[in-house]
């Protein structure tokens, strides 16, 4: 009968023929490991997307507010990440985070809005 060894820590693994692991913190070890890559820019794009979100709902109490775009850049907000874009039939173009969106008016203004769901 072959040893098969952990692929984490090398130690002999007992069990099933075909366990590639010792236990489950190698597992987890090996894993996080592996897709640690994968994991961090997921992780640092939802970070920026949940940023963006506070920024819009600190601002917009009311569900619907005017805001210029230094204001937003101040407050660390981040125009490349939102969730999903919504064109309306006379053209205009409304960027959304979740349930809060803004619209891009004239002189660096902004039209933020909340989407009830």
């Amino acid at each position: 009968m072959e040893n098969k060894k952990c692929l984490e820590c090398n130690e002999t693994v007992k069990g099933r023929v075909d366990k590639k692991f010792c236990s489950d913190y190698c597992r987890n070890a090996y894993n996080n490991r592996v897709n640690k890559d994968s994991k961090n820019l997921i992780r640092n794009i939802n970070n920026r997307l949940r940023k963006n979100y506070k920024i819009l709902t600190e601002i917009n109490t009311s569900g619907k507010t005017k805001v210029t775009r230094t204001k937003l850049y101040d407050k660390g907000f981040d125009f490349n990440f939102f969730t999903s874009i919504y064109n309306t039939k006379t053209g205009n173009t409304y960027f959304y985070l979740y349930d809060q969106g803004y619209l891009a008016l004239e002189n660096e203004t902004f039209l933020l809005i909340r989407k009830e769901l």
